[in-house]
């Protein structure tokens, strides 16, 4: 059934974008979803050199506060369920200078679902303290830096970095 929200996010191209494309008005487990597609945008965006996929991620993170601050307060809701560009930025830190081996991004798939919904300090206190876009972007972006951390850990502890 198509929703007055609905509709909007897929005629109002920033809608559109906070959407996901539309992943996160996935009925279930829209983070996730949104997640997922993060996960296969990345397969392309791996391919750019580590600085232009750096200056890619750390551009996408202004980009987003004002993008999920902006579509938040037009919809009045503080942090709705359906924007995802966060979890798309939360991935690709997240997967920033993989060790290579196919579960590499499974791993840190599930480390950033893990963080981004547990929420551990810090990430639950920017969510809970930082208004609008802020607190959407910045939860996300600190889930997506603690699963970095542990996979570059994992990765030279176990000699592969």
């Amino acid at each position: 059934m198509m929703t007055p929200r609905n509709y909007k996010a897929l005629t109002n191209p920033w809608h559109l974008l906070a959407t996901g494309f539309g992943s996160g008005l996935a009925p279930k487990a829209p983070g996730t979803m949104g997640s997922v597609l993060a996960l296969l945008l990345w397969i392309p965006l791996q391919e750019l050199p580590v600085m232009a996929y750096g200056l890619f991620v750390l551009a996408c993170i202004p980009f987003g506060i004002w993008l999920c601050g902006r579509v938040a307060a037009e919809m009045q809701v503080k942090d709705p369920a359906c924007i995802v560009f966060d979890e798309f930025v939360g991935v690709w830190v997240t997967l920033f200078m993989l060790p290579v081996g196919w579960y590499w991004p499974v791993i840190g798939f599930i480390l950033f679902r893990l963080f981004d919904i547990f929420k551990p300090w810090p990430v639950s206190w920017l969510d809970q303290q930082l208004p609008g876009g802020w607190g959407i972007m910045l939860d996300d972006v600190a889930a997506g830096l603690l699963s970095l951390i542990i996979i570059q850990v994992l990765a030279l502890g176990l000699g592969m970095s």
